[in-house]
């Protein structure tokens, strides 16, 4: 697909990995429609920065965990851009609570997380998908996780959560196929991130060396395959792992 003046909206925009994702898009002539919450001043630093290179972009507060904040979303871009041609979820909340510590994962902090990780990302899809399907195509990228391929991350409703939008993925291809492909990719431990500030440098280190590459990989790395997926006209259903060969090593 040629991205020139398309338009995408991302969710969790204001994120290291988001607002790289939008940066990506942008220097492929696509208009963003960038979604936030709570991170105001960082949505208009971002605004600011796209104007000042001269993309089209507009930033939009909304609360994804609810349906009114889906529509609101949804309606802004319409109202801005008049279409939605690809829609990146990568808004997702994390908590860091150890496997056997199931006592502490209670049934509110396993509903909300998985509210937010999954039954949000449904919803935006299902709101979005009539849109693209009228418009005669459409791409969706899902950001997931290795946490999702493994029983790994940090806690098992993260990896579950992760693991249900990894096979949502194959579900929504067959059923919005073939005017919208939809992929996901599944980032590994990545650097300048506040998964890795929040990790000891001695385990950051020892995850680099059991990968094949004996490195982590990088924002940019996940966002040049987000713009891959947006761009391909045969590739749907699929994960795209990007964690320097930690999976199948």
């Amino acid at each position: 697909m040629d991205l020139r003046d398309k338009v995408a909206l991302v969710t969790g925009s204001t994120g290291g990995l988001g607002w790289r994702i939008c940066s990506a898009l942008a220097k492929e002539g696509m208009k963003l429609a960038m979604v936030y919450y709570s991170s105001e001043e960082k949505a208009k630093k971002n605004l600011s920065f796209l104007r000042e290179e001269k993309h089209e972009a507009t930033i939009i507060r909304a609360d994804i965990t609810e349906e009114r904040g889906i529509e609101t979303m949804v309606e802004e871009t319409l109202k801005t851009f008049g279409r939605i041609d690809c829609l990146v979820l990568d808004a997702a909340y994390n908590v860091w609570i150890p496997f056997h510590d199931l006592k502490t994962l209670d049934s509110q902090t396993w509903n909300y997380l998985l509210n937010y990780n999954l039954t949000s990302p449904y919803l935006t899809v299902r709101k979005i998908a009539p849109l693209m399907k009228q418009q005669g195509s459409g791409r969706i990228v899902l950001v997931t996780s290795i946490a999702g391929l493994s029983p790994t991350g940090s806690s098992i409703a993260y990896a579950v959560s992760k693991a249900a939008l990894i096979h949502l993925t194959k579900c929504l291809a067959v059923a919005l196929a073939p005017e919208i492909l939809v992929n996901n990719v599944a980032p590994g431990l990545m650097e300048g991130t506040r998964m890795t500030e929040n990790l000891a440098p001695d385990y950051v280190e020892q995850v680099k060396q059991t990968s094949a590459l004996k490195r982590a990989a990088n924002k940019d790395d996940v966002a040049d395959a987000v713009t891959l997926l947006v761009k391909t006209d045969s590739i749907t259903g699929q994960t795209l792992v990007i964690d320097s060969g930690r999976v199948f090593h």
